[in-house]
């Protein structure tokens, strides 16, 4: 008579191996979708279905140029281009408070103050998520001050003021000129030709 114990380990071994292996076995005969018929919805797939799509099996790119996700570059010509003082940039007239303050060399705070007075004077308004935008009244003090600017600029220039110094100091000087002062200092540029 055979001795019981071995008979009993291959039992417990064949009990043991025999059920993790179904599963292996039955993959196998399991219905399996390769290439095109793996692309479908797997909703409807029965239980067992597996799906096995290689990168050969994937469609081409679309050669179309619709499909292309890149940035076009357009060029304007120079009557295209709008005509700005040196120093300015064009942004379509909106401004971000730190952009103003790296701008002007300010903190953040004190342009968002300079920003507040502005807006409290129907100068500028600003919009949530967005930068700060002038007002029509904002647009035209805006022109005035540039004109007024770039008067003094090109007569200190005129009077032989390296154009560096010239910006540097137009600004000082511009915010203390009366009106009949810019209005000769026009006359002298204009009689110079």
């Amino acid at each position: 008579m055979p001795h019981p114990i071995p008979t009993i380990v291959a039992a417990f071994i064949a009990a043991a191996v025999v059920p993790a292996a179904v599963p292996l076995l039955a993959q196998t005969n399991t219905n399996l979708l390769e290439g095109p018929a793996a692309y479908g919805d797997w909703h409807a797939d029965s239980p067992g279905t597996r799906r096995l799509i290689r990168p050969q099996d994937l469609p081409a790119p679309d050669p179309a140029e619709s499909v292309r996700n890149t940035v076009t570059n357009v060029r304007r010509t120079d009557a295209q281009k709008p005509i700005v003082p040196n120093g300015f940039e064009v942004n379509a007239g909106e401004a971000r408070p730190t952009d103003i303050a790296r701008r002007l060399g300010v903190s953040h705070a004190t342009a968002v103050k300079a920003i507040s007075r502005l807006k409290r004077a129907g100068l500028a308004t600003a919009r949530p998520y967005r930068g700060v935008f002038l007002t029509e009244k904002g647009r035209a003090l805006a022109d005035r001050v540039r004109v007024r600017h770039r008067l003094v600029v090109d007569l200190l220039c005129a009077l032989g003021v390296p154009t560096e110094s010239a910006e540097a100091d137009a600004e000082g000087i511009e915010r203390h000129v009366s009106e009949i002062t810019l209005k000769a200092f026009a006359q002298f540029l204009k009689s110079r030709g």
